[in-house]
C-alpha cells in the first residue's frame, strides 16, 4: 500500500504530520510513512486513560496529570505543533496532515466549555456504556444527558483550535491559494434507537446486565450502523471554487484522490476511491451508485480491534450499511437482524421496512455482495454473507 503522504514526498513535496492517535504507528501500522516531518504528541488513548484497566498503565495517565491550562491538552497541543510547523515552512509547497483523538472519550475540556451545555457542570468524568443505557443498572436519564454535554464541551474546544489553525492559514496569506479538506471518521449514539449510548455495543452477562466496555471476558454483541455513525462530515476549501452544497454519495476513500487532483497529480491506478473535483465544481453531477459503512469486515469469535487497540472477539456478526439513493439497509447475516429505511421519509431510521420491500433490500444485499468480491474479501468472510436472511425467508445470490 502506498500513502498519499508518500507520494507527494516523491513529487517534492514536504509532508509533515502532526497527530496524536496512537495507534497509527503501534503493531506494525507504520503511519508515519511518507511524511518528512512526524510529530506524535503523546498522552491520548482510549477512555480508559483515566480509568486504566488492571496490570495496564497508560502513557496518558502520566500526561494527564501534568495538565495545568487549556493548552496543555491533547488536541491543544497537536493543533500548536501544527501551525508551528507552519510558521517555518508556510513559503513551501506542502502537504500538513493534522489527526486529533478529541472529540473521542474521555470527554475532559476544560470545564468551562462543558458549562456552556451544563452550567452546574461539577467535573465528573462521564464515561458511555457502550450498549443500551437502561441495562445498566442505576443508570439515569440525567446522566445520560450529562455525559452529551460533556461531549459537546469537548467537540467546542476542538472547533476552538480548528478555528485557531484556519486564522493561522489566513493570516499567512495562504487561504486562497491552499486546499483545507476536514473530517472525521464516525459518529456516536447518545440514547438513540432504543437508547444506545457508544459506538459499539457489549454483550450481557447472565442476568441481562451490559458488560462494562473493557471488562475482562466481554465480547462485542449486536452493533447497528445507523446515520449518526456512518453519516461524516466533509468539508473541502479550495482555491478557485465557489462555495456549495455537494448531495451526491461520497466515501472516506474519495479523500486521497480529491486531494491528488486538486494539486493537479494524476490518480493511481490502484486507488479505489474517485475525486470529487467534479462533483465540488458541478454539484449537479450525480455521486456513487451506492456507498459501504462497516468495521472491518470478520465473524463471530474472531477478535478485532474495532474501538482501540484491545482486541476483543465478537459474539454476533457485525453490521455494515449499504446505502443508495434514498434507502440505507443495515446487514447482517443473522435470521431477521437486518434492517432497511428510507432515508427521505425516515431520516431518523425509526421505522424498519425490510418486511413491506424486500426488493429494495435484495438489490442493497446483491451490491454489497458485489462491493466485497470486487475488493476480493476472503471466502470465510463472504461466504456468511451470501444470503440475505429475513425472517425465516432466504434469498440466495
Amino acid at each position: 500500500m502506498t500513502t498519499i503522504a508518500e507520494i507527494l514526498a516523491d513529487r517534492g513535496y514536504h509532508t509533515a504530520a502532526s497527530v496524536d492517535v496512537p495507534y497509527y504507528i503501534r503493531g506494525g501500522m507504520n503511519y508515519d510513512r511518507g511524511f518528512q516531518t512526524f510529530y506524535m504528541n503523546r498522552g491520548q488513548d482510549t477512555m480508559w486513560s483515566l480509568v486504566p484497566l488492571p496490570g495496564y498503565h497508560h502513557e496518558a495517565l502520566d500526561t494527564r496529570e501534568s495538565w495545568r491550562f487549556e493548552s496543555d491538552r491533547c488536541a491543544p497541543r497537536t493543533f500548536t505543533a501544527a501551525m508551528q510547523w507552519l510558521e517555518r515552512h508556510y513559503k513551501e509547497d506542502f502537504f500538513l496532515y493534522i489527526d486529533t483523538w478529541d472529540p473521542h472519550e474521555p470527554w475532559d475540556a476544560p470545564d468551562y466549555y462543558t458549562e456552556l451545555y451544563w452550567p452546574d457542570y461539577d467535573g465528573e468524568l462521564m464515561l458511555p456504556v457502550y450498549g443500551n443505557w437502561h441495562d445498566v443498572p442505576g443508570y439515569t436519564k440525567a446522566e445520560l444527558l450529562k455525559s452529551h454535554a460533556t461531549y459537546c464541551g469537548e467537540v467546542t474546544m476542538v472547533d476552538t483550535w480548528v478555528g485557531r489553525l484556519l486564522r493561522t492559514v489566513d493570516n499567512m496569506g495562504l487561504t486562497d491559494k491552499t486546499a483545507v479538506i476536514f473530517t472525521t471518521d464516525h459518529g456516536f449514539y447518545f440514547g438513540e434507537h432504543g437508547g444506545l449510548f457508544g459506538k459499539m455495543a457489549s454483550d450481557k452477562r447472565a442476568d441481562g446486565t451490559l458488560h462494562s466496555y473493557g471488562e475482562p471476558g466481554s465480547s462485542w454483541a449486536y452493533s447497528p450502523l445507523f446515520r449518526e455513525l456512518v453519516n461524516l462530515p466533509l468539508l473541502i476549501h479550495a482555491p478557485g471554487i465557489p462555495p456549495g452544497v455537494y448531495n451526491g454519495l461520497t466515501s472516506a476513500v474519495d479523500v486521497m484522490p480529491t486531494a491528488l487532483e486538486l494539486l493537479g497529480m494524476e490518480v493511481p491506478a490502484f486507488v479505489q476511491g474517485r475525486s470529487l473535483v467534479r462533483g465540488m465544481r458541478d454539484p449537479s453531477l450525480p455521486g456513487r451508485e451506492y456507498v459501504v459503512s462497516s468495521i472491518p469486515f470478520a465473524n463471530p469469535g474472531d477478535p478485532v480491534n474495532a474501538v482501540d487497540n484491545f482486541l476483543r472477539t465478537l459474539a454476533e456478526h457485525p453490521v455494515t450499511t449499504v446505502t443508495a439513493g434514498d434507502w440505507s439497509l443495515l446487514y447482517s447475516p443473522e435470521v431477521g437482524c437486518s434492517g432497511l429505511y428510507n432515508l427521505a421519509d425516515d431520516p431518523a431510521q425509526d421505522n424498519n421496512l425490510i418486511d413491506a420491500n424486500r426488493d429494495e433490500a435484495r438489490e442493497l444485499h446483491r451490491l454489497l455482495v458485489q462491493f466485497m468480491r470486487e475488493t476480493r474479501v476472503p471466502e470465510r468472510l463472504l461466504s456468511p454473507r451470501l444470503n440475505l436472511k429475513v425472517q425465516q425467508t432466504v434469498q440466495n445470490l
